[in-house]
């Protein structure tokens, strides 16, 4: 693939994982948050009102690609229970630093991460632009996983406003790595997001397949969409050996 000057990536389920019970360990710790904070709550109507309004704002960012943050859910559950209770309420804001706690010690690299990304390091600029609401986990988990240093451009939804496939975001990027979009390359394993993204940025995409050829679970309370393939043909990785291959054709 010749003619490239910079590679970017999507985070989660591209360059790490997270345990199968990651969301059920971090809603439980949300509730407890709220609960020591003084709120009465039944739980398990919480937990399906939160994924409720959860669903409702990402199918809405979706749409207009504006990024939304968990802090909107939670005061959106609060308020439908009749209290009125803003998204920046330090209390919010304290449960949901507990919920994304529940991720750091539950995240892994994807096989060969670490070592593809020191060998590209030495011939590319490397970008990262990751969909995730809370930036500031987001930034603890690069740095608990010894990512943050390979990436010369690093974008995150949650501080950029916006989200993937939102043209916003890829402009970012191309931005942070001083490369035009054309030379850049860039790998994620969800094609609306990452592959029709990049097309319509007029970056070149490379579908990252390891977490569908590798039959890994959906994590259970994710709000997803199923996967379907891009609508066109473009190249595909299901490891970093084979997206390596890729890179010297």
């Amino acid at each position: 693939m010749g003619n490239i000057k910079a590679i970017g990536f999507d985070l989660f389920n591209t360059l790490i994982v997270i345990e199968p019970d990651t969301l059920v360990r971090a809603m439980e710790r949300m509730i407890k948050s709220l609960i020591n904070s003084g709120f009465s709550i039944d739980e398990e109507t919480y937990k399906q009102d939160y994924r409720d309004a959860a669903s409702l704002y990402v199918a809405k960012s979706r749409n207009d690609g504006i990024e939304t943050h968990n802090s909107i859910w939670v005061s959106h559950v609060f308020n439908s229970y009749g209290m009125e209770i803003g998204p920046a309420d330090e209390r919010i804001s304290v449960a949901v630093d507990e919920y994304f706690m529940a991720f750091y010690d539950r995240v892994s690299l994807i096989p060969d991460t670490f070592e593809t990304l020191s060998l590209l390091k030495k011939e590319y600029s490397l970008g990262l632009l990751s969909n995730f609401t809370h930036a500031p986990a987001a930034r603890e988990i690069l740095r608990r996983t010894k990512l943050e240093p390979f990436f010369d451009a690093i974008i995150i939804s949650g501080e950029a406003g916006y989200r993937k496939p939102h043209t916003h975001v890829f402009n970012e990027l191309a931005h942070g790595l001083n490369v035009k979009k054309e030379h850049i390359l860039f790998t994620g394993d969800d094609p609306e997001p990452d592959i029709h993204g990049a097309l319509r940025a007029g970056m070149r995409p490379v579908w990252f397949t390891y977490t569908l050829e590798n039959s890994m679970p959906v994590i259970k309370g994710t709000i997803h969409s199923e996967i379907h393939a891009p609508f066109i043909d473009v190249p595909r990785a299901a490891s970093w050996r084979e997206f390596l291959h890729l890179l010297e054709g």
